[in-house]
């Protein structure tokens, strides 16, 4: 992990000695406050205008693949917190339960698990529909309900299944517990699926590290251009 603080950083004479002061601005809870307001604000607004996406895709996905029509998985929120995050279901039912037959099958499966603990061409995957829906992000959209309920931030490091923190460096997981993870982050702009785990931990450091409102406006506008042209989702 070698994403430093670059921002917000101011030099102050320490008598014989120079030292550098590191203000975490997301880390006040000033700033805390106004981040929460614009996801209370923009995740309605997000959230409704969502509902008929969801309602369509939802009934496609129940035709398409007979099943329940939502995935429920626990991730790790802020401060170690637990909780259920939704998704739209875009895998065959069970197939968490597949996971480690499909990576001993394929070596391609192995070396992409390894390096982003995705798997690129995953047959667990809902033929056409369940494609559609990741690369453009649309299985993502019941998360705007997590953001409601507090357990996520539109932008912030993605909350994680058991598994793949257990992958991080542990510096770089305490500095993620220390904010709500985020619909969207600097990695999920900066590559998608195709970011390795070591470009994930950089990027999450970097951005609590130099948080400011402008960043996840900048984040967001980002998300916005890369869903509508689904590059670097699998």
């Amino acid at each position: 992990m070698d994403a430093l603080q670059s921002l917000w950083v101011t030099v102050r004479d320490l008598g014989s000695h120079i030292g550098l002061e590191m203000q975490r601005n997301l880390l006040i809870p000033t700033n805390q406050l106004v981040k929460r307001a614009l996801d209370l604000v923009l995740g309605t607004t997000a959230l409704l205008c969502s509902i008929p996406i969801i309602v369509l895709f939802g009934a496609l996905v129940a035709v398409i693949s007979p099943g329940p029509v939502f995935y429920r998985q626990t991730r790790i929120g802020m401060d170690g917190h637990l909780f259920s995050l939704w998704k739209l279901r875009t895998m065959v039912p069970d197939a968490d339960k597949m996971l480690l037959q499909v990576i001993q099958a394929s070596v391609d499966a192995q070396s992409d698990w390894h390096q982003s603990m995705k798997i690129k061409s995953d047959p667990r995957i809902i033929p056409v529909l369940g494609h559609i829906m990741r690369r453009f992000s649309i299985d993502e959209l019941p998360q705007f309900w997590n953001v409601l309920r507090g357990d996520m931030s539109l932008v912030g490091p993605r909350p994680l299944p058991s598994y793949h923190v257990e992958r991080l460096d542990p510096a770089a997981d305490r500095i993620r517990r220390r904010v709500r993870p985020g619909v969207t982050g600097l990695w999920q702009v900066s590559g998608r699926s195709a970011t390795s785990i070591d470009d994930q931990e950089r990027l999450d450091t970097y951005y609590v590290r130099n948080w400011s409102l402008w960043l996840d406006i900048h984040i967001l506008a980002r998300t916005v251009l890369v869903v509508l042209t689904g590059r670097g989702a699998w």
